[in-house]
């Protein structure tokens, strides 16, 4: 829904949806890794500690981003901040970090701002 703002009941649809197909495919694609890892050679995924800055919503929203990160297949959520706004992620796969980040925001942020959002700066 671009241009309008989305109800609460919406969003919170969409939010649902959009984390059981993130948990799907990334499933299928943390499989991927593993298997292409187990085959040897240099298939190894690189992984990596990346910091998200999430955007203003209360604690309640910041911990379920959290969690729906923490289970979403190869990714976990090692730390929140809620003072800096700031999550500390270990990704198994860091070849698409770029990427990656704009998923959660796509997928999760956005519906969890109408659900939980606070006005402050990004």
């Amino acid at each position: 829904m671009s241009g309008a703002r989305m109800s609460r009941p919406v969003a919170a649809l969409l939010l649902l949806g959009r984390f059981l197909l993130a948990v799907v495919v990334s499933g299928a694609q943390t499989a991927l890794v593993i298997l292409r890892a187990s085959a040897g050679g240099d298939h190894a995924p690189k992984s990596a500690f990346v910091r998200l800055r999430y955007a203003p919503m209360d604690e309640r929203g910041a911990s379920l981003l959290g969690g729906m990160i923490t289970l979403t297949p190869g990714t976990t959520t090692i730390d929140i901040d809620p003072e800096r706004r700031e999550m500390l992620l270990h990704v198994l796969d860091a070849s698409d970090l770029d990427g990656l980040l704009a998923a959660i925001r796509r997928d999760f942020e956005r519906y969890l701002v109408v659900l939980f959002g606070r006005e402050g700066p990004r």
